[in-house]
């Protein structure tokens, strides 16, 4: 199954948004699951995807990356601490960026790169 693909089912069966990675790397959406020991992410199951969120992570923060809230917050993020302030905001950047995928995947939205400051924006001329 493909990981970017729609989920399989109506949408009805879809509702939680729920999706659970599987052993040969793929996703389950929730009632696709029969064995209750396969409804926990646990990082035997995340290695396929782990990996692929990092290197967007790094890329995301790198000299090549487009402006966007989580390259802003991920910045700001890396100048804060010691020595280990980028290690722990590609990790964040990571993480972030595979929930807002997930969101955008389930919800079927556009994505828009400086969401919240379009927001504070339009507040401000409110």
């Amino acid at each position: 199954m493909d990981p970017l693909a729609k989920p399989p089912g109506s949408e009805a069966e879809n509702q939680g948004g729920e999706f659970f990675m599987n052993d040969a790397g793929g996703m389950n959406i929730g009632s696709d699951i029969r064995d209750p020991e396969d409804r926990v992410i646990n990082e035997r199951d995340e290695k396929p995807m782990r990996p692929l969120m990092v290197q967007g992570a790094h890329y995301i923060l790198g000299p090549f990356g487009q402006d966007s809230d989580r390259r802003r917050w991920g910045r700001k993020l890396a100048e804060r601490g010691g020595k280990n302030a980028k290690k722990r905001a590609v990790v964040a950047v990571a993480r972030k960026l595979s929930v807002l995928l997930h969101k955008l995947w389930v919800s079927g939205e556009v994505y828009e790169p400086l969401r919240n400051n379009n927001r504070k924006a339009a507040r401000a001329v409110a």
